[in-house]
Order: structure tokens, then sequence, then C-alpha cells
């Protein structure tokens, strides 16, 4: 019976373990989750969480597990549903639901996957609260060690579904937090001067884990939110920060699942990386402007797209944004996206862009230095801002904290500077001093190299092979060096940023199980080639 270990029991796991009971022979899996609990995953529990925080991700678009998350949340109980504010009899499937009640559905999915696996004669075993310390690839196989046990064991392959790598809390003074996934949850956050590095749906998560020590929302029939302040906490400052000061807009309506693009097809895509690196982008470019022009030729004669490239778009993206003010402009956005909602229209270029991404994304490994760099200023900007588009509900709730005085937004601009100190943070930016009492760094995952690995033996496997960054297959197997080969599953999506700067969310995680699943019983068909990015 061939032995598989998946390392992390999150979403990229858990749809590795799904896709992997489509096997007709009958495999042996162990399961290791540093967590106390597998299924639920970092984004999700209720220890780096709290109720307010909303996954921007709605059942309609969530790959369902034996059931849709919908149908799940449909045979729960009432009075459970309620402590989290949702309204059984309300329930559709594009509503935005409080992140941990996601991770009861994964973690309740998990279980069933271990009682299905177990009767289609898999072997499961499952080890919680236990982390992989090292990893080997060997000829013949991997050997893997975990805390506390000096023998390893041995497999035929080894998944590495990690999911995102945050900063340990400790190497940081409690005045500042590296990410709000690093003990925030557990902070106890007096009345100061915050700052949020960060615009993003995070960013404004970290805010409402500020608040809630704070006061309460309160929401009226019209659907108008209130915030009030605790007394005493009168002295609660949130200061919003990021390069541009711009907000997300509000997620907006569109046909599901995405219907095909009719120019920028997977066939045009290959034909002009075919052509080679040198004008890739700008050839690509010319096609988005096609797919744009035939889907919404008003919106593109507005912003005079002929005009434009891969560079200027960024600009004219932003500009109303800019020109109106973020909150100003997140009033206006939040109405229409609200009516197009309860009319199902859909934006034709706000849609056309969000399908875009994903086919666009494929030539990034094929792109040369220069162009790469001109690609992540440009177009993964408007990428990034169009598909990170974030729920409504919490676009009301950072008005309200508008309202009552006690959340502003500071723009950076590209030259700034940044001081953690051991009691504060300073803040230096368009000639002006900010200091914080506390900040929360909120920007998100960064890409990581092969010298982050956690796992000493297996880095220095893949430096020993001048492997800067993981060298994958389309399964996600590790291709170099050779005795690595098909023994190793990357699926761990900070190491796999660099060539796809879009690579998150639960889609993306059940097609990455889904290919990873195949490497069981057949070799990667080919490389992903990578080119230097400008992280490098």
């Amino acid at each position: 019976m061939k032995k598989i270990a998946i390392i992390g029991a999150g979403p990229t796991g858990i749809y590795t373990f799904f896709s992997l009971l489509n096997q007709k022979t009958p495999l042996s899996v162990v399961i290791y989750e540093q967590a106390a609990e597998a299924g639920v995953g970092m984004p999700y529990s209720d220890e780096d969480n709290s109720r307010m925080m909303l996954a921007n991700i709605a059942s309609i678009e969530i790959p369902p597990i034996f059931q849709t998350y919908l149908d799940w949340l449909r045979e729960q109980d009432e009075a459970h549903l309620a402590r989290y504010g949702v309204e059984k009899s309300t329930l559709h499937d594009r509503q935005f639901l409080p992140r941990i009640l996601l991770g009861e559905y994964y973690r309740d999915r998990f279980l069933t996957l271990v009682k299905q696996a177990k009767a289609q004669g898999f072997d499961v075993r499952v080890h919680e609260s236990c982390q992989v310390t090292d990893i080997e690839a060997t000829p013949d196989g991997v050997r893997l060690w975990t805390e506390g046990t000096p023998v390893p064991e041995r497999f035929d392959l080894a998944v590495l579904a990690t999911g995102h790598v945050w900063p340990e809390e400790e190497s940081t003074p409690r005045s500042f937090f590296p990410s709000p996934w690093s003990g925030l949850m557990e902070a106890k956050i007096p009345p100061c001067r915050v700052g949020i590095m960060g615009t993003s749906l995070s960013g404004l998560d970290a805010a409402m884990a500020v608040v809630i020590q704070h006061g309460r929302f309160q929401e009226a029939d019209d659907g108008h939110i209130q915030f009030n302040l605790d007394e005493g906490s009168e002295a609660l400052n949130i200061v919003l920060m990021s390069r541009s000061g711009i907000l997300p807009e509000a997620d907006f309506y569109c046909p599901l699942p995405y219907e095909p693009l009719t120019i920028v097809t997977g066939q045009a895509i290959a034909s002009a990386i075919e052509k080679g690196s040198e004008g890739l982008l700008d050839r690509v470019f010319q096609l988005m402007v096609q797919e744009l022009e035939r889907a919404d030729p008003q919106w593109c004669q507005a912003i005079k797209l002929t005009t434009l490239d891969a560079d200027s778009l960024r600009d004219a993206w932003f500009a109303d944004r800019l020109q109106h003010g973020p909150f100003n402009w997140a009033i206006s956005n939040l109405n229409e996206v609200e009516r197009n909602k309860r009319d199902k229209r859909t934006v034709p270029w706000r849609y056309t862009v969000l399908r875009l991404h994903e086919a666009v994304q494929d030539i990034v490994p094929h792109l040369n230095e220069q162009d790469r760099e001109r690609f992540n200023r440009g177009l993964a900007r408007i990428f990034i801002d169009n598909y990170a588009a974030i729920p409504s509900q919490s676009i009301r709730r950072l008005l309200a904290l508008r309202e009552a005085g006690i959340i502003s937004i500071l723009t950076l601009g590209d030259d700034y500077e940044m001081e953690v100190q051991a009691d504060k943070t300073v803040i230096v930016a368009q000639g002006q001093r900010e200091t914080f009492d506390l900040f929360i760094d909120a920007r998100g995952q960064q890409a990581l190299k092969t010298k982050d690995l956690p796992f000493p033996t297996l880095r220095k496997q893949l430096q020993a092979a001048g492997d800067d960054i993981p060298d994958v297959g389309d399964d996600y197997t590790l291709l170099q060096p050779d005795e690595l080969r098909g023994r190793i599953a990357f699926g761990a999506l900070p190491w796999l940023m660099h060539d796809r700067p879009f690579i998150q969310g639960l889609v993306v995680c059940a097609e990455m199980g889904e290919a990873i699943a195949k490497a069981c019983s057949q070799p990667a068909s080919k490389a992903r080639r990578r080119l230097p990015s400008i992280a490098d």
C-alpha cells in the first residue's frame, strides 16, 4: 500500500485528501497538523479570528466536499448560527459569513473524509498538535521527523500543505504585531493610537479585532450600522495606511461559475508565450484590450484604453478613487454594488478583469526581469484590487467607525520610513512624523524562498541544487535535484507565489489538491520555468 504524508490539514491538505479518495487503490495516509484540531485551517480558526471577521468567499464559490457549504449551514442548529449573527431563514449561496463558521465546515468535512477513507479501505492516521520538524528526500522515499520523535517515518510521497507562514510572535515587542495572526486575538488592547499597515480586508479585520474591545456595532433595520464607543475608551484612534491610501471596493455581482473569455483564451496565452519572453507582456496586454473592448466599449472609451499600456493602465484604474477620497468613494461604490446585487446586474469591465487575472497569470514565469517588474507594478496591482473586493458588511462597519471619529487613512507614498521601537512605532511619510502606541502589520502573505523553509535537511538539499525557489512540476512535485523528483509535492503557498502571484483562495486549494493527488500515480509532465522576480 502506497504511503502518503500530508503535512498541514488546512484547506490545501483537506482538498488533497479529498482528491486522494478518487484513487482506485487504497492508500496509507498520515496527516500531521500542528494545531489542536485538524481540518480547520489558520485563516478560519477561532483562535486567530473573531466573529466579526468575514470570509470574502461565498458558498457558491467554495468547492464542495460531499456537500456544499450552504447545505451544511442549513443543517446547523438555529441557536448556534445566531451566536454568529446568522439567521437560518435568510441563508443564501452568495452570502459572506464569519470565517470561524467556515472553519467549522472544514472541520466537519475533514472528519467526514477520514470516515469515508476508512470505509474505502484506506489506512488513515491523524496526528494533531504535532509539528513536523524535518524532511529528507531519498532515492527510496521520504523520511519525516516530528517534534519529540528521534526516529523518522518513511513515506513514498510527502505533501507540504502548510499554508500561510507568519512571523513568530515571541520575536517582537507587544507594541508591535508582525501580522494580525501573531497573538492579536488574545491581546488586551488599551484605548490608544493604533497604526495598521494595509488597507485590504486583513487591515480592516485587524481594526475590527481592536474596536470590539472598546465598543459595539449596532445595525438598524435599514442596514445602516453605528458604532458605540465604550465609556473610558475615548482615546482610541486607529490609522489605516498604505502607499496609495486606497480602500478596496465592495464585492460585486457577477455570474458564477465564470463565463469563458472570448479572446484571452488558454490557447491565445500559450501562443503568446511561444513567441518568447521579449515583448510578451505587451502582446498579452493587447489581447486584454481586445477582450475589454468587446465586453464594455463604453468603459474603454471613457478611460481611453487604446491610449494606455501595461504601465499606465494602473493610474487610470485608480484615478477616480484617488480624486474622490477613500471614504467618499467607499460610500458611492457600496451604493452601486448593492443596487447591482438587487438588480442582478453585472458590470462588464469589472467581470472581465476578474476573469482575466487567472488567464494572464500563466505568463508570469515566462516574463523577463524587466517585464516581471513592470507586471508587479502595474497589472498585478489592478488584478489584486479587482479580485480582492471585500464584503459589503465590512465596508459598512468601516464607515461606522469613520462616523464615530475613530478611524482615518494615511497615504504613505512610495518613500516612507518605518521604525519599530520597544514601546512605539514611528512612521515618517510625506514630510510628517506619526507615532503609534501599538502597530499591526496587515500587509498579508509575502513570497518566501528556499532559505525560509522550516525543514533543515530539505532546505539544504534544495540549496545544494542551486534552487533559490523550489522548482515544481504541473502536479506541484519537486523536480530538482534528481533524488527529490516526484517525492515531495510542494503545496505550500508562500513558496509558489513567485510564479503564481494570485495563488490564494479556496478554489486554488482545491485545484492544487486535485493536481497533487495525480502525483500518486503519474509523474509531472512539465516544469514551471521561472525567472527572477522583482522580490529576488
